[in-house]
Protein backbone atom coordinates (compact mmCIF):
# COMPACT_ATOMS: atom_id res chain seq x y z
CA UNK A 1 0.00 0.00 0.00
CA UNK A 2 1.66 3.48 -0.92
CA UNK A 3 1.89 6.32 1.49
CA UNK A 4 0.39 9.26 1.30
CA UNK A 5 3.62 10.90 0.21
CA UNK A 6 4.24 8.08 -2.46
CA UNK A 7 0.87 8.48 -4.24
CA UNK A 8 1.43 12.45 -5.00
CA UNK A 9 4.10 11.58 -8.24
CA UNK A 10 3.28 11.93 -11.54
CA UNK A 11 0.46 14.31 -10.71
CA UNK A 12 2.45 17.08 -11.06
CA UNK A 13 5.04 18.05 -13.42
CA UNK A 14 8.98 17.76 -11.95
CA UNK A 15 10.19 19.94 -15.02
CA UNK A 16 7.40 22.57 -13.85
CA UNK A 17 8.85 25.55 -12.33
CA UNK A 18 8.57 25.59 -8.17
CA UNK A 19 5.49 27.53 -6.95
CA UNK A 20 6.01 27.00 -3.03
CA UNK A 21 8.05 26.46 -0.59
CA UNK A 22 7.14 25.32 2.78
CA UNK A 23 9.32 25.84 5.34
CA UNK A 24 9.09 24.12 8.99
CA UNK A 25 11.29 24.45 11.64
CA UNK A 26 11.63 21.97 14.25
CA UNK A 27 12.97 20.75 17.52
CA UNK A 28 12.81 18.03 19.57
CA UNK A 29 9.54 16.63 17.86
CA UNK A 30 10.13 13.02 17.30
CA UNK A 31 6.94 11.92 17.95
CA UNK A 32 5.52 14.71 15.88
CA UNK A 33 7.77 15.13 12.61
CA UNK A 34 6.87 11.48 10.80
CA UNK A 35 2.52 12.42 11.16
CA UNK A 36 3.08 16.36 10.30
CA UNK A 37 5.11 14.92 6.72
CA UNK A 38 2.45 12.61 6.30
CA UNK A 39 -0.61 15.65 6.72
CA UNK A 40 1.29 18.12 4.87
CA UNK A 41 1.63 15.52 1.71
CA UNK A 42 -2.42 14.33 1.91
CA UNK A 43 -3.19 18.31 2.59
CA UNK A 44 -0.79 18.90 -0.41
CA UNK A 45 -2.43 17.21 -2.85
CA UNK A 46 -5.15 19.81 -3.25
CA UNK A 47 -2.46 22.15 -4.40
CA UNK A 48 -2.15 22.11 -8.05
CA UNK A 49 1.31 23.37 -8.22
CA UNK A 50 5.07 22.24 -7.68
CA UNK A 51 6.06 22.68 -4.27
CA UNK A 52 8.79 21.58 -2.01
CA UNK A 53 9.02 20.87 1.86
CA UNK A 54 11.84 22.19 4.12
CA UNK A 55 12.41 20.73 7.64
CA UNK A 56 15.24 23.09 9.46
CA UNK A 57 16.31 20.77 12.22
CA UNK A 58 17.31 23.14 15.00
CA UNK A 59 19.73 21.09 16.76
CA UNK A 60 17.63 18.33 18.23
CA UNK A 61 18.98 16.26 20.96
CA UNK A 62 16.15 13.49 20.34
CA UNK A 63 15.68 11.14 17.31
CA UNK A 64 13.86 14.21 15.32
CA UNK A 65 16.63 13.78 12.84
CA UNK A 66 16.66 10.50 12.45
CA UNK A 67 12.87 10.23 12.17
CA UNK A 68 12.57 13.15 9.59
CA UNK A 69 15.42 11.23 6.95
CA UNK A 70 13.42 8.59 6.30
CA UNK A 71 11.54 10.17 4.05
CA UNK A 72 14.00 11.66 1.86
CA UNK A 73 14.20 10.38 -1.19
CA UNK A 74 10.13 9.57 -0.81
CA UNK A 75 8.76 9.13 -4.02
CA UNK A 76 6.70 12.24 -5.11
CA UNK A 77 8.15 14.06 -2.10
CA UNK A 78 10.63 16.58 -2.80
CA UNK A 79 11.99 17.41 0.94
CA UNK A 80 14.83 19.14 1.82
CA UNK A 81 16.26 18.67 5.43
CA UNK A 82 18.61 21.63 6.96
CA UNK A 83 20.59 19.94 9.62
CA UNK A 84 21.82 22.73 11.92
CA UNK A 85 24.95 22.59 14.23
CA UNK A 86 23.33 23.39 17.41
CA UNK A 87 20.29 24.93 18.56
CA UNK A 88 19.62 28.75 17.22
CA UNK A 89 16.59 29.42 18.20
CA UNK A 90 12.84 29.34 16.27
CA UNK A 91 14.00 32.51 14.33
CA UNK A 92 17.45 32.01 12.80
CA UNK A 93 16.03 28.02 11.90
CA UNK A 94 13.37 29.80 10.00
CA UNK A 95 15.59 31.84 8.41
CA UNK A 96 17.61 29.11 7.45
CA UNK A 97 14.51 27.37 5.96
CA UNK A 98 13.59 30.60 4.11
CA UNK A 99 17.40 31.17 2.79
CA UNK A 100 17.31 27.15 1.61
CA UNK A 101 13.59 27.81 -0.60
CA UNK A 102 13.68 28.26 -3.76
CA UNK A 103 9.74 28.87 -4.70
CA UNK A 104 8.10 31.74 -5.61
CA UNK A 105 6.13 31.53 -2.76
CA UNK A 106 7.07 30.27 1.09
CA UNK A 107 5.00 29.66 3.86
CA UNK A 108 5.66 28.62 7.50
CA UNK A 109 4.16 26.92 9.82
CA UNK A 110 5.23 25.07 13.64
CA UNK A 111 6.36 21.27 13.62
CA UNK A 112 3.97 20.65 16.30
CA UNK A 113 1.39 19.88 14.97
CA UNK A 114 -0.91 22.45 16.08
CA UNK A 115 -1.15 24.40 12.57
CA UNK A 116 -3.42 22.59 9.97
CA UNK A 117 -1.79 22.21 6.83
CA UNK A 118 -5.28 21.98 5.05
CA UNK A 119 -5.52 25.67 5.58
CA UNK A 120 -2.23 26.17 3.24
CA UNK A 121 -3.74 25.55 -0.86
CA UNK A 122 -6.66 28.06 0.71
CA UNK A 123 -4.26 30.44 1.99
CA UNK A 124 -1.93 30.79 -1.11
CA UNK A 125 -5.14 31.27 -3.57
CA UNK A 126 -6.36 33.95 -0.91
CA UNK A 127 -3.01 35.42 -0.96
CA UNK A 128 -3.03 35.85 -4.77
CA UNK A 129 -6.98 36.97 -4.63
CA UNK A 130 -6.08 39.74 -2.55
CA UNK A 131 -2.71 40.44 -4.42
CA UNK A 132 -1.14 40.33 -1.26
CA UNK A 133 2.35 39.84 -0.10
CA UNK A 134 2.15 38.34 3.24
CA UNK A 135 -1.06 36.71 4.55
CA UNK A 136 -0.50 35.78 8.35
CA UNK A 137 -2.76 32.89 9.66
CA UNK A 138 -5.28 33.71 12.49
CA UNK A 139 -5.47 31.01 15.61
CA UNK A 140 -9.59 33.00 15.84
CA UNK A 141 -10.01 29.62 18.08
CA UNK A 142 -7.03 29.03 19.91
CA UNK A 143 -6.11 25.61 21.31
CA UNK A 144 -4.33 26.72 24.04
CA UNK A 145 -4.29 27.25 27.73
CA UNK A 146 -5.93 30.88 29.01
CA UNK A 147 -4.10 31.98 31.47
CA UNK A 148 -0.31 31.32 30.25
CA UNK A 149 -0.75 31.54 26.23
CA UNK A 150 -4.21 33.27 25.29
CA UNK A 151 -4.01 36.11 27.67
CA UNK A 152 0.12 37.33 27.74
CA UNK A 153 -0.89 36.98 23.28
CA UNK A 154 -3.90 39.20 23.22
CA UNK A 155 -2.03 41.79 25.13
CA UNK A 156 1.39 41.22 23.22
CA UNK A 157 -1.11 41.15 19.95
CA UNK A 158 -2.68 44.74 21.14
CA UNK A 159 0.63 46.17 21.95
CA UNK A 160 2.63 45.59 18.60
CA UNK A 161 -0.45 47.11 17.17
CA UNK A 162 -0.47 49.89 18.72
CA UNK A 163 3.34 50.59 18.07
CA UNK A 164 4.10 49.04 14.71
CA UNK A 165 1.05 50.45 12.86
CA UNK A 166 0.08 46.74 11.81
CA UNK A 167 -3.36 45.61 12.74
CA UNK A 168 -3.68 42.11 13.44
CA UNK A 169 -5.00 39.68 15.44
CA UNK A 170 -2.56 36.94 15.82
CA UNK A 171 0.45 38.09 15.42
CA UNK A 172 2.37 34.66 16.80
CA UNK A 173 0.93 32.58 14.28
CA UNK A 174 3.73 30.71 12.68
CA UNK A 175 1.18 29.75 9.76
CA UNK A 176 1.89 32.53 6.94
CA UNK A 177 2.47 32.86 3.51
CA UNK A 178 5.17 34.97 1.95
CA UNK A 179 6.31 35.67 -1.87
CA UNK A 180 9.37 34.97 -1.46
CA UNK A 181 10.74 38.14 -3.22
CA UNK A 182 9.84 40.30 -0.26
CA UNK A 183 10.24 37.87 2.52
CA UNK A 184 14.12 37.62 1.45
CA UNK A 185 14.92 41.39 1.73
CA UNK A 186 14.11 40.82 5.56
CA UNK A 187 16.50 39.22 7.87
CA UNK A 188 15.33 37.63 10.95
CA UNK A 189 17.14 38.00 13.98
CA UNK A 190 16.97 37.25 17.90
CA UNK A 191 13.65 36.10 18.41
CA UNK A 192 11.57 38.07 16.18
CA UNK A 193 9.81 35.70 14.33
CA UNK A 194 7.07 36.88 15.57
CA UNK A 195 7.25 40.36 14.65
CA UNK A 196 7.52 39.36 11.23
CA UNK A 197 4.83 41.47 9.76
CA UNK A 198 6.45 44.33 11.53
CA UNK A 199 9.44 43.88 9.48
CA UNK A 200 7.83 43.00 6.09
CA UNK A 201 5.92 46.64 6.50
CA UNK A 202 9.11 48.33 6.52
CA UNK A 203 9.83 46.98 2.99
CA UNK A 204 5.91 47.06 1.88
CA UNK A 205 2.65 48.73 2.55
CA UNK A 206 0.99 47.77 5.38
CA UNK A 207 -1.67 47.37 3.06
CA UNK A 208 -0.43 44.37 1.74
CA UNK A 209 -0.42 42.63 4.52
CA UNK A 210 -3.27 40.57 5.23
CA UNK A 211 -4.73 37.63 8.08
CA UNK A 212 -7.06 34.78 7.31
CA UNK A 213 -8.99 32.74 10.08
CA UNK A 214 -6.94 29.10 10.12
CA UNK A 215 -7.61 26.26 12.09
CA UNK A 216 -5.43 25.13 15.02
CA UNK A 217 -5.38 22.03 17.58
CA UNK A 218 -4.45 21.19 20.71
CA UNK A 219 -0.71 19.84 21.16
CA UNK A 220 -0.93 15.31 20.94
CA UNK A 221 2.90 15.01 21.78
CA UNK A 222 5.72 16.59 23.71
CA UNK A 223 5.58 19.52 25.01
CA UNK A 224 5.71 23.51 24.84
CA UNK A 225 9.30 24.95 24.21
CA UNK A 226 7.20 28.49 25.79
CA UNK A 227 6.25 29.61 28.72
CA UNK A 228 4.91 32.04 30.79
CA UNK A 229 8.22 34.01 30.59
CA UNK A 230 7.96 34.65 27.30
CA UNK A 231 5.78 37.37 28.00
CA UNK A 232 8.43 39.16 29.36
CA UNK A 233 11.01 38.88 26.03
CA UNK A 234 8.15 39.87 23.89
CA UNK A 235 8.09 43.52 25.41
CA UNK A 236 11.67 43.78 25.47
CA UNK A 237 11.63 42.43 21.52
CA UNK A 238 8.29 44.46 20.97
CA UNK A 239 10.81 47.75 21.91
CA UNK A 240 13.41 46.68 19.55
CA UNK A 241 11.10 46.55 17.17
CA UNK A 242 9.84 50.15 17.53
CA UNK A 243 13.13 51.66 17.97
CA UNK A 244 14.29 49.84 14.93
CA UNK A 245 11.07 50.27 12.44
CA UNK A 246 11.48 54.18 13.19
CA UNK A 247 14.98 54.69 14.11
CA UNK A 248 17.09 52.19 12.14
CA UNK A 249 18.18 54.70 9.58
CA UNK A 250 19.15 57.95 11.78
CA UNK A 251 19.61 56.41 15.19
CA UNK A 252 20.82 59.80 15.99
CA UNK A 253 17.64 61.35 15.76
CA UNK A 254 16.23 59.06 18.57
CA UNK A 255 19.33 59.36 21.20
CA UNK A 256 19.62 63.08 19.82
CA UNK A 257 16.12 63.78 21.12
CA UNK A 258 16.33 62.89 24.58
CA UNK A 259 19.66 64.48 24.83
CA UNK A 260 18.18 67.53 23.75
CA UNK A 261 15.03 67.72 25.66
CA UNK A 262 17.50 66.74 29.15
CA UNK A 263 20.09 69.58 28.31
CA UNK A 264 16.97 71.62 27.66
CA UNK A 265 15.75 71.35 31.02
CA UNK A 266 19.37 71.32 32.15
CA UNK A 267 19.76 75.07 30.84
CA UNK A 268 16.28 75.86 32.46
CA UNK A 269 17.75 74.41 36.11
CA UNK A 270 21.00 75.98 35.83
CA UNK A 271 19.82 79.37 34.50
CA UNK A 272 17.47 79.64 37.24
CA UNK A 273 20.37 78.81 39.45
CA UNK A 274 22.59 81.38 38.04
CA UNK A 275 19.80 84.03 38.75
CA UNK A 276 18.99 82.65 42.02
CA UNK A 277 22.98 83.80 42.89
CA UNK A 278 24.21 86.24 41.39
CA UNK A 279 21.34 88.68 40.98
CA UNK A 280 19.29 87.66 44.22
CA UNK A 281 22.29 86.69 46.75
CA UNK A 282 21.20 83.46 47.37
CA UNK A 283 23.62 80.22 48.50
CA UNK A 284 23.00 77.36 46.11
CA UNK A 285 26.25 75.10 46.76
CA UNK A 286 24.43 72.41 48.85
CA UNK A 287 20.67 72.97 46.77
CA UNK A 288 19.81 69.64 45.19
CA UNK A 289 18.78 71.15 42.49
CA UNK A 290 22.07 71.80 40.95
CA UNK A 291 23.18 68.51 41.70
CA UNK A 292 19.71 67.29 39.18
CA UNK A 293 21.02 70.33 36.71
CA UNK A 294 24.58 68.79 36.77
CA UNK A 295 23.33 65.56 36.10
CA UNK A 296 21.16 66.40 33.06
CA UNK A 297 23.67 68.11 31.87
CA UNK A 298 26.21 65.05 31.89
CA UNK A 299 23.33 62.95 30.84
CA UNK A 300 22.50 65.57 27.53
CA UNK A 301 26.32 65.06 26.68
CA UNK A 302 26.61 61.56 26.59
CA UNK A 303 23.07 60.72 24.93
CA UNK A 304 24.18 63.21 22.15
CA UNK A 305 27.68 62.00 21.61
CA UNK A 306 25.65 58.28 21.87
CA UNK A 307 23.67 59.11 18.95
CA UNK A 308 26.61 60.04 16.91
CA UNK A 309 28.01 56.97 17.53
CA UNK A 310 24.76 54.88 16.60
CA UNK A 311 24.95 56.84 13.63
CA UNK A 312 28.20 55.11 12.66
CA UNK A 313 27.54 52.44 13.28
CA UNK A 314 24.46 52.32 11.51
CA UNK A 315 26.36 53.30 8.28
CA UNK A 316 28.67 50.38 9.03
CA UNK A 317 25.67 48.45 9.62
CA UNK A 318 24.15 49.24 5.77
CA UNK A 319 27.66 48.19 4.63
CA UNK A 320 28.29 45.04 6.55
CA UNK A 321 28.40 41.19 5.20
CA UNK A 322 25.62 39.07 5.16
CA UNK A 323 26.49 36.85 7.61
CA UNK A 324 23.99 33.99 8.56
CA UNK A 325 23.03 33.51 12.03
CA UNK A 326 22.95 30.32 11.92
CA UNK A 327 25.10 27.24 11.48
CA UNK A 328 24.28 24.37 8.79
CA UNK A 329 25.53 21.08 9.01
CA UNK A 330 24.31 19.56 6.64
CA UNK A 331 21.13 19.43 3.92
CA UNK A 332 19.82 16.13 3.09
CA UNK A 333 17.59 16.15 -0.09
CA UNK A 334 18.31 13.02 -1.45
CA UNK A 335 21.72 13.58 -3.37
CA UNK A 336 24.08 12.23 -0.68
CA UNK A 337 22.63 8.81 -1.77
CA UNK A 338 22.56 9.04 -5.47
Amino acid sequence: MQTTAESLSGVIDATAPLELSLVVPIFNEEESVGPLVERICAAMTRYPERWELILVDDGSTDATLVNARTYVGRKGLSLKIVALQRNFGQTAAMQAGIDTATGRLIATMDGDLQNDPNDIPGMVAELERRELDLLVGWRKNRQDGLLLRKVPSWCANYLIGRITGVKLHDYGCSLKIYRASIIKQVKLMGEMHRFIPAWVAGVVPSSRIGEMVVTHHARQHGQSKYGISRTFRVILDLLSVMFFMRYKARPGHFFGSLGLGLGGLSALILIYLFFDKFIMGNDIGTRPMLMVGVVLLLSSVQLITTGILAEMIARTYYRDDDSPNYIVQKIFDGSENA
